[in-house]
């Protein structure tokens, strides 16, 4: 593969560069969420491991046109094996492929290089230290910092507009790197091996900085959208826990005027079906006073002003409630997850067509050293989780969707607490645990 004026220096033996590719590929499996794991795991990267190096080894010697395929076809058997490992997309798996291989490049031409360096002769034992040595210190730290910038749930999410950037980097990378391998006559080209072979590790240590940087930029970027997007979700709630509460403390104006018209009405001699009317009357208005006496008040605006929705589109509302356990919390945090967790099953209440199945559940109460939010509603058909978030079946702007429950996350999380969704049957539940600090 080299043009005579090189100085020849012996070839990366492929098993090690086979064996850089599925260590580097293993290292992204065990930082991220996987899709299968024991023994179906132990079984699929021993394969891969196998195959990785029959393929590698046989394909040493051949022609030089054929060379590049090859290398395409090793890296789609990286991609391939993470794809059977790792929980996500293609996308996930062709960024953490390209990744790796790169990282791969760069671990087997550094260790090679060591080699040369210190050793003349082959000696297998000294080979193998120094591969031992070199993977472990380079996969240890990779693995380091690739578990630093994990997202919490494990996953990427690579998107194809981003994913194009890897491709650019990586094609870029590998092209500098190999170039003088191939053609002598360039501005990165060397008639010396040992050159040759110190431009190729550093470019391809460039490279590995260079994924990395990308790796922890788009990390950050996206953190700072979904805060952004909770903010909004946090201060939409707490704009409309503002609106709610000056509406309801206009209506129980309204309503204490009321009462006392009503009581004058009451002291003149009106026959039996105009006591009958006023008696409909002040019913209708009860409905309009702030049923929801939990102790708090900011827990009882925001339950009656939802519940006031729910009287619009015939849901039946129950709430059992012991708002004193939330004051701890601030404003609006509360707005937040009452908001937030109202808001979603009213609005899949709606679609229920009959009226006496559109049902809400809520209930706030302690228990041991818990304070439990215990959010049901009625739910037909089949619960479906994607990233945590339960599956839409919007048609439009589904990218806006799930922020509720992240956003509710996001503050359960303050508070150190947790939540589960599930389904019982034919009943969906948000639960949300906090502990109660002492």
């Amino acid at each position: 593969m080299m043009e005579q004026g090189i100085v020849m220096l012996p070839d990366i033996p492929r098993f090690y560069t086979a064996l850089a590719e599925w260590a580097a590929c293993m290292t992204f499996i065990f930082v991220l969420k996987r899709r299968i794991t024991g023994w179906k795991l132990a079984v699929i990267s021993g394969m891969a491991l196998f195959i990785q190096s029959v393929f590698l080894v046989y394909t040493q010697n051949i022609w030089l046109w054929l060379w590049l395929p090859c290398m395409i076809a090793a890296v789609l058997l990286m991609i391939g094996f993470l794809y059977l490992c790792l929980k996500g997309s293609w996308c996930d798996a062709v960024y953490c492929g390209l990744f790796s291989f790169i990282i791969a490049e760069f671990a087997a031409s550094l260790e090679w290089q060591l080699y040369l360096f210190f050793w003349t002769q082959e000696e297998k034992v000294v080979s193998y230290l120094v591969l031992l040595i070199t993977y472990g210190i380079i996969y240890t730290a990779i693995w380091w910092l690739l578990k630093r910038q994990r997202t919490p749930d494990g996953m990427l999410y690579m998107k194809v507009r981003e994913l194009w950037s890897v491709v650019i980097i990586a094609i870029s990378v590998f092209a500098m790197s190999n170039l003088g391998f191939l053609q002598i006559t360039t501005p990165f080209s060397s008639q010396y091996g040992d050159a040759v072979s110190i431009i190729r590790t550093m470019i391809d240590f460039a490279g590995v900085a260079m994924m990395f940087a990308f790796h922890v930029l788009r990390n950050e970027n996206r953190a700072r959208r979904e805060l952004d997007m909770m903010q909004d979700v946090l201060r939409n709630q707490y704009l409309q826990y503002q609106q709610s509460k000056e509406s309801i403390d206009l209506i129980n104006y309204k309503y204490h005027d009321l009462k006392h018209q009503i009581e004058i009405l009451r002291r003149e001699q009106d026959p039996e079906k105009r006591n009958a009317f006023l008696n409909q009357m002040e019913e209708e208005i009860h409905q309009y006073e702030v049923q929801n006496k939990t102790g708090n008040q900011v827990v009882d605006i925001i339950l009656t002003s939802k519940n006031m929705v729910c009287e619009q589109y015939n849901i039946s509302m129950n709430c059992v409630a012991d708002g004193m356990l939330l004051g701890f919390m601030d404003t609006m945090d509360i707005c937040s997850i009452l908001g937030n967790a109202l808001d979603n099953a009213i609005e899949y209440e709606r679609q229920v067509k009959d009226p006496e199945k559109r049902l809400i559940h809520v209930a706030i109460f302690a228990q041991k050293n818990f304070v439990i939010l215990r959010f049901e509603n009625y739910f037909e058909g089949r619960l479906e989780l994607k990233e945590g978030i339960p599956v839409t079946t919007k048609t439009k702007r589904k990218e806006f969707h799930g922020f509720g429950i992240r956003s509710i996350k996001y503050v359960v999380g303050k508070y150190d607490g947790a939540v589960s969704i599930s389904q019982n049957e034919n009943w969906f539940e948000l639960r949300i645990l906090i502990p109660v600090k002492q």
